[in-house]
């Protein structure tokens, strides 16, 4: 099974040394960057001249409107897509000479909206992130059904292992696909938009399960986030894109300014810091919701005073 079908991930949360996870090894690193890309469907192009090094054991977020481009590029990277023009390097070597079972142990991707075979069970759906580390009679062998294990303990779905996958919600299928990307324990991972279908705790769990595993293996993280404040918090380093260009790229708190919002999104937001990441916090201004003139806010003293009112009141 080729490294565009199949994803990983590893880790479990925690304070941990390095490489001490789970699953074990420190992932090797890789060096992933793309050159001159142009790119796109049917003679349409989508991604157009990309110049852009992924920081090696590093988690990169892509950000952008809709439709500049962020997908076509992670597809791209990830060999679904063909480039027109430029390459993409993994090792300084292009993806496309690679061959297929050697390109899926070291580089994975979890697509936006992937597809499970009918009536396949949770278990074997994760298992199948095995198959690249198989020789064509390989059986499956106690270290398999241990990372199998782990990935499904570490995604909290242990206990939908017997259930079939159609059968699920859109927040737990979710959360098993990125159970076989956990179990296929690739180098890079690439993920398209993984919060897609949770609720906001979910959403925070599961990027707080691919920020362990970047700090336990090392695993270098590529990630598509609509959420620009969960990017600003979990980006190492962080790529702007508009119209199928990258704008920016940098550390979060040196790419995210009201210029950008206004550039990139085309939307007036105030850039604050987060009081508790200490990141950027974009606050968009809207037409409606701005505080009379002159009222300071009082950022976190505000939201925790009124969340304790309304909970004194609701008792």
């Amino acid at each position: 099974m080729s490294a565009t079908a199949l994803q990983s991930v590893a880790g479990t949360r925690g304070d941990r040394p390095a490489g001490a996870g789970p699953q074990g090894e420190v992932a090797v690193a890789r060096e992933l960057a793309v050159r001159g890309l142009r790119s796109g469907y049917e003679g349409r192009v989508v991604v157009d001249g990309v110049d852009l090094a992924v920081p090696t054991g590093r988690i990169t977020v892509i950000v952008g409107a809709n439709a500049c481009g962020k997908s076509t590029l992670l597809k791209t990277m990830a060999r679904i897509l063909t480039p027109v023009e430029g390459a993409v390097l993994l090792d300084g070597e292009a993806i496309t000479s690679v061959p297929t079972r050697t390109l899926a142990r070291r580089l994975g991707l979890l697509p936006q909206q992937p597809i499970a075979p009918e009536g396949i069970t949770v278990a074997d759906l994760v298992g199948r992130g095995r198959h690249p580390h198989q020789g064509l009679f390989a059986s499956w062998t106690s270290q398999d059904r241990q990372v199998v294990e782990d990935s499904l303990l570490a995604t909290g779905t242990a206990e939908l292992a017997d259930r079939a996958v159609d059968e699920l919600s859109g927040g737990q299928r979710q959360r098993v696909w990125i159970a076989m990307a956990l179990a296929q324990r690739t180098d890079v991972l690439l993920l398209d938009e993984p919060t897609t279908f949770l609720d906001l705790a979910h959403q925070v769990e599961v990027l707080d399960l691919l920020t362990d595993l970047n700090r336990d293996r090392g695993t270098t993280v590529v990630m598509v986030l609509h959420d620009i404040n969960l990017a600003a918090r979990y980006a190492d380093h962080l790529v702007a894109m508009r119209q199928g260009r990258v704008v920016a790229s940098g550390p979060a708190g040196q790419v995210l300014s009201a210029g950008l919002m206004r550039e990139v999104f085309g939307l007036e937001a105030v850039v604050m810091q987060d009081p508790v990441s200490l990141t950027p916090l974009i606050v968009p201004r809207g037409r409606h919701h701005a505080a009379p003139a002159g009222q300071e806010a009082r950022t976190g003293q505000v939201r925790t005073e009124t969340a304790a009112a309304t909970t004194t009141e609701t008792r």
